[in-house]
């Protein structure tokens, strides 16, 4: 290789293609043949050439500058691709340029989509879990007013799954297995700023230990291995 050519090589630079935009282009309804435009508009913009002609684009491809001119307006239409229009102070000229702005806008909603996509399929595998425990630790399905509590629970009250499942668990600790108990357990955490499992275990145990030890001040009946917090006796 001679070194002439390796350092027009080198001088000639490189093109960013975000892998984002190579996996998700077909789900934008982007053709092949728009994507190579595109990439090639791309290329000119990053070289300082912001309004490249036709002509321009199809020598680097295939095609004609009148199917470039068509996939371009193709472009456009699909709202890929826009001409703004630029002025000069120094000459007080207008000229135009062309964005790939509506390319990654629309690339960002479509990945924000996804995440909120993936968040909702999750919360209802939560939720569906969530139902799931109640049902086993309850040993019968549940009334229609239980069902309505929880789904208040989730969407009114915005408590996370995890914590309605440790609430579940406190409850069943206590030996108070109850819907009200239950709630008064997410009513005291939420009221403490508890907002992890750690924190709802930390919380939980400090409170039993305080429990325990005022139950043995009253009386010397119970040798429980697992003393109990009343949360309903909170104010």
């Amino acid at each position: 290789m001679k070194r002439e050519s390796f350092l027009n090589w080198i001088q000639a630079g490189t093109l960013a293609i975000p892998n984002v935009l190579l996996l998700n282009y077909h789900r934008l309804g982007v053709k092949e043949d728009e994507m190579m435009v595109l990439l090639h508009m791309h290329s000119f913009i990053e070289n300082g050439n912001y309004f490249p002609t036709p002509e321009q684009i199809s020598s680097r491809m295939t095609i004609s500058g009148h199917e470039c001119m068509q996939l371009l307006r193709s472009c456009i239409q699909k709202g890929l691709l826009k001409i703004e229009e630029d002025k000069d102070p120094e000459q007080l000229m207008y000229s135009e340029t062309y964005t790939l702005q509506p390319l990654w806008d629309q690339l960002l909603r479509l990945l924000e989509e996804e995440k909120i996509d993936v968040e909702q399929e999750k919360q209802s595998e939560d939720e569906a879990q969530i139902y799931t425990l109640m049902e086993k630790e309850f040993g019968r399905p549940l009334s229609p007013i239980e069902c309505e509590t929880l789904a208040m629970w989730i969407d009114q009250d915005q408590h996370r799954s995890e914590l309605i499942i440790a609430a579940l668990k406190e409850a069943v600790l206590s030996g108070k297995l109850n819907f009200r108990y239950i709630d008064r357990i997410l009513f005291e955490w939420k009221k403490n700023g508890i907002q992890t499992i750690d924190e709802a275990k930390q919380y939980g145990e400090k409170f039993r230990r305080h429990q325990y030890r005022r139950n043995e001040t009253k009386s010397e009946e119970s040798h429980s291995d697992f003393p109990y917090y009343n949360w309903l006796e909170q104010s």
